[in-house]
């Protein structure tokens, strides 16, 4: 048998932060953020809400969907670059919060990539025989992230969470996976304090180093090459033509690179999921989200093929190529 997803679920914030709220915060206006990046509102967590907050609703919603209890899930596994705190794992947290009692869990760590890695990583579990039933979050309050006084990167972010179990299926399912990292290239995208390099002091206050610095254009070039890579890749490995995509799922980091990366691979904007427009980049949340938004609105058929790519600091990159069963 082949391994696949059997419940979705997914959970934005009820704030709605627009472009419009970012101008009178920032040097920015409705028209800058759009042109560079096609988002016209994100989503914002409440001050009491931490990411397993966010995780644990898109969890019950997967397992509802997926008719399960918590009591069955064996492992759980959340991508994210925002956890609660540094340790416990939020997934942790997350078993607590959802009374996964039966569950091991552990916190993944692979930048924008987290869920697609969580899938890669849990469908493996499964497919050995150890597990039956895994549930992959990927998670996000990342906005607390980003420097409010930066227009280059805090435009740019939404918090979410979406979440899929993971279980054997009798069709369809997971034809390959692809992964991928080059640590030579991790000062494109970092958080550089908070960690054993650099602690917590007044220099960093000062210079505002707990949150994150980007080289956009240097995210952007390696972004786009990226996707048309590691998708003829994952392809090729599960010899899928890529005319036989029925649905292309990308990263939503910003709606440029997603219609250059669509180019570069030949595939129309008709076949690709974009939410970037109204939750920003929820950074590993935001496949899982792309991802239940299509199968909510019944768009997902069965046979369709679902084409999934990833990619972030690290760097890093990822890709899914699955049958979808239902």
């Amino acid at each position: 048998m082949m391994v696949g997803i059997v419940g979705l679920g997914s959970y934005v914030p009820e704030q709605i932060v627009t472009n419009a709220d970012l101008e009178k915060i920032l040097d920015t206006t409705d028209g800058w953020i759009k042109s560079r990046s096609g988002i016209t509102e994100r989503r914002f967590a409440r001050k009491d809400q931490a990411t397993s907050d966010l995780a644990k609703i898109a969890a019950e919603r997967a397992l509802e969907d997926a008719h399960l209890s918590p009591n069955d899930i064996d492992l759980i596994i959340v991508g994210t670059n925002s956890p609660d705190m540094h340790y416990p794992a939020t997934a942790c947290l997350l078993q607590e919060k959802i009374g996964a009692k039966n569950a091991a869990a552990f916190d993944l760590q692979a930048g924008c990539p987290g869920w697609v890695y969580g899938v890669t990583v849990g469908a493996q579990f499964i497919q050995s025989g150890m597990y039956k039933n895994v549930l992959v979050v990927g998670a996000e309050v990342i906005t607390r992230m980003m420097d409010n006084t930066d227009r280059g990167t805090y435009v740019l972010f939404g918090d979410g969470a979406g979440a899929a179990v993971l279980s054997n299926v009798e069709h369809g399912g997971f034809l390959s996976f692809e992964l991928f990292a080059d640590g030579s290239l991790a000062e494109y995208l970092t958080l550089p304090a908070g960690g054993s390099r650099t602690p917590f002091s007044k220099e960093v206050l000062k210079e505002r180093s707990y949150f994150t610095k980007m080289d956009g254009q240097a995210v952007f070039r390696f972004s786009v090459r990226e996707i048309s890579r590691i998708s003829k890749k994952v392809l090729e490995k599960a010899h899928v033509p890529l005319e036989s995509v029925d649905w292309f799922v990308p990263h939503q980091a910003n709606l440029r690179i997603i219609q250059s990366g669509a180019q570069e691979l030949g595939i129309p904007m008709e076949k690709v999921v974009v939410t970037i427009d109204k939750y920003g980049n929820s950074s590993a949340a935001s496949i899982p989200i792309a991802l239940d938004k299509i199968y909510t609105e019944g768009k997902l058929k069965n046979g369709d093929n679902v084409l999934m790519v990833s990619f972030g600091a690290g760097m890093t990159s990822g890709a899914i190529i699955m049958e979808w069963s239902r």
